[in-house]
């Protein structure tokens, strides 16, 4: 097998990024047909498929190594390159990006692009393993293969409810039977924090309807305008009127979530530096 082209390894890291043969096209200013051609060079090269021709295209398991391998050298040319800058995809919980991530990385955005992957935080740590990022914000503290693993801190989650609802829903005070009938909200079907929390009440069944809200600053809007309860992380809470807004349906009562920074062993300053201010706004906000 020959060493891999740096342009069709730089076909692959489009393509998996933008989704699809045309959006990378339109990234690299060249014809789709042209980015089809690299990526089929690049496949007869190492003998197996690298890309799923699906929408939107994803990365096979064989094509992990080569797309971390492409990922690697595009930041040590970046790092090589006066002026160039750093470009870092990362993968971030929608409840950290919306209250502590966000503010640090943008220390950073003068001289870093960043390509931020809103990925739930128990599943942040694939994108690491195929590839696709080079740091992320996640719940597992064992390594992927080739990164290190650092702990953040605890994002401590509360039950929350607005007091309209409050009167409604649980005038005889929070139960089992009534957290199960009561509406809930749910940011998108792999939110299992509501879930947990039920777990405390020995509820393993829900009688009552769910809301889907896939934004976190509309999740807690939901929550604020009466749509249901649901759990919300402090930072959030801290920025409502708690007894106003939204009140604490069990104080005393939550889950928490411990975060862990994982990113590539590759040793640049960029990485270096993102981690530093990573660490020091977790520091800051999280418990």
């Amino acid at each position: 097998m020959r060493a891999p082209d740096l342009s069709q390894l730089h076909a692959l890291v489009s393509v998996v990024s933008e989704g699809s043969f045309d959006s990378a096209a339109t990234q690299l200013h060249i014809t789709p047909s042209a980015v089809s051609q690299r990526i089929k060079a690049l496949e007869t090269s190492v003998g197996t498929v690298l890309v799923h021709r699906s929408k939107p295209a994803r990365i096979t398991e064989a094509g992990m190594p080569y797309l971390r391998l492409a990922q690697q050298i595009g930041t040590l040319v970046a790092e090589l390159t006066p002026g160039a800058p750093a470009s870092v995809p990362i993968a971030v919980n929608g409840d950290s990006l919306n209250t502590w991530v966000l503010p640090a990385v943008a220390q950073l955005s003068h001289r870093m692009e960043f390509d931020i992957k809103r990925e739930d935080q128990d599943h942040s740590a694939e994108l690491l393993r195929q590839g696709v990022v080079v740091a992320a914000v996640t719940t597992s503290a064992d390594a992927v293969q080739g990164c290190s693993v650092t702990r953040l801190g605890v994002m401590k989650y509360r039950p929350m409810c607005s007091p309209e609802f409050r009167d409604t829903w649980f005038r005889d005070g929070p139960s089992g039977d009534a957290l199960s009938r009561a509406p809930m909200i749910v940011f998108d079907r792999s939110d299992d924090l509501q879930h947990r929390y039920l777990e405390q009440w020995s509820v393993t069944r829900r009688a009552g309807p769910t809301h889907f809200v896939p934004s976190s600053a509309d999740f807690a809007e939901a929550v604020r305008l009466g749509m249901g309860w649901a759990v919300l992380p402090r930072q959030q809470i801290d920025r409502m009127r708690t007894g106003v807004d939204v009140v604490d349906l069990a104080p005393g009562t939550g889950v928490d979530v411990t975060l862990y920074w994982q990113q590539w062993t590759l040793k640049t300053a960029a990485l270096a530096e993102l981690a530093s201010v990573i660490a020091v706004a977790a520091a800051s906000s999280l418990d």
